[in-house]
């Protein structure tokens, strides 16, 4: 699970006054602390669920002794924030944060990359954490691993609220991601939306929030791959995938275009004979499966996604055994001839595209 908290719970727990946030994904963190300091200080509340949460994206960047540090929501309600990183802490800075004002009220304090503190500094966050004023809310981020590990495991054995934000690395939870983005806009997008967005945007959580926030202002009803590439024109066409997804469907004309768009914005020759050879090799492996069988069952067996196999099954249609077997034959001779055998490596991608159509449309 990617650290979701519901809203209620994250302004629950945060009247108990520590929120220790756990991971490397920096859009996941930034919105934990977010939600923590928002309920904190009275504001509306905000989840911290990756899937449904808003992007606050913080504008400064961590250490400061600032008070409602830009970026972080909830900023123009109740006692200040200051936002802090832990290894520009000297021993002593926490406890003046933390000393009662003369006019009392509470504060909101931020310690930022937990896993970078002194020892000294490591100790005395320690203190404050398990002897905390009712006054003060502590909110701290740590990456987790080995770095500062004592002070981590010191801290999760307090009453906290620990909030975990992993890295998002495998392609199903960067699927739910985009899904979640989507679905708090009140906006649905379909498995070729999914997909074209990923392919367009790559892998920066940040850049995927941004480009579904602007789908969802932008555009109307269901996103499929065709409203994807209308907006990233030149980016979600210009994959090698995209150029082997035409090739294989027989769609020639389609193929050549974004062939040259990948090759004038750079697309590695090799990487486009590599995506042809993977779509021919998925199609014959899914065309020769057993009727009857599962995306599911062929996923798990193939190991490609239950979608990608929904895809290679449509492209199937139109292959026969001996169109295959041409095509991988003549995906083999493009790819010697990129690596070296051929002096214009985009003339020989371009008759390896229109044999590969060809061995379909027989």
């Amino acid at each position: 699970m990617l650290g979701t908290m519901p809203a209620r719970a994250a302004a629950d727990r945060t009247r108990t006054g520590l929120t220790l946030v756990v991971g490397e994904e920096d859009l996941l963190v930034e919105r934990a602390v977010s939600g923590a300091v928002a309920a904190a200080r009275g504001g509306p509340e905000i989840s911290v669920d990756p899937e449904i949460s808003a992007d606050p994206a913080r504008a400064a960047g961590p250490a400061s002794h600032v008070d409602a540090p830009a970026g972080v929501a909830g900023a123009e309600y109740g006692p200040p924030v200051h936002d802090v990183a832990a290894g520009e802490l000297a021993l002593g800075d926490l406890a003046e944060l933390t000393a009662p004002s003369l006019f009392g009220g509470e504060c909101v304090v931020v310690v930022r990359g937990a896993q970078d503190a002194s020892k000294e500094v490591a100790g005395e966050l320690t203190g404050l954490a398990a002897d905390l004023p009712s006054d003060v809310t502590l909110v701290i981020t740590h990456v987790g691993g080995v770095k500062g590990k004592a002070l981590l495991v010191a801290l999760t054995k307090q009453d906290a609220r620990v909030v975990e934000c992993p890295k998002i690395t495998r392609l199903a939870d960067r699927v739910a991601f985009v899904r979640g983005e989507f679905r708090r806009f009140g906006r649905t997008v379909d498995e070729s939306g999914v997909r074209a967005l990923l392919d367009a945007v790559g892998t920066d959580l940040r850049a995927v929030a941004a480009a579904c926030s602007q789908l969802a202002a932008d555009t109307e009803g269901t996103v499929t791959e065709a409203v994807v590439v209308r907006y990233y024109r030149g980016r979600a066409d210009t994959t090698g995938f995209a150029v082997a997804d035409r090739a294989v469907e027989g769609k020639l004309a389609d193929a050549l275009e974004l062939l040259r768009w990948a090759l004038a914005v750079g697309v590695a020759p090799v990487l486009i004979t590599s995506a042809l050879a993977q779509s021919v090799r998925l199609i014959g492996r899914v065309a020769s499966a057993p009727r009857g069988s599962s995306d599911a069952e062929l996923a798990s067996e193939i190991g490609a996604p239950p979608w990608k196999i929904d895809v290679a099954r449509r492209q199937a249609r139109g292959w026969t055994p001996d169109g295959i077997a041409r095509a991988l034959a003549v995906v083999a001779e493009a790819d010697a001839a990129v690596k070296g055998e051929s002096a214009s490596p985009g003339y020989a991608l371009e008759q390896a595209i229109r044999v590969i159509v060809a061995c379909r449309a027989r």
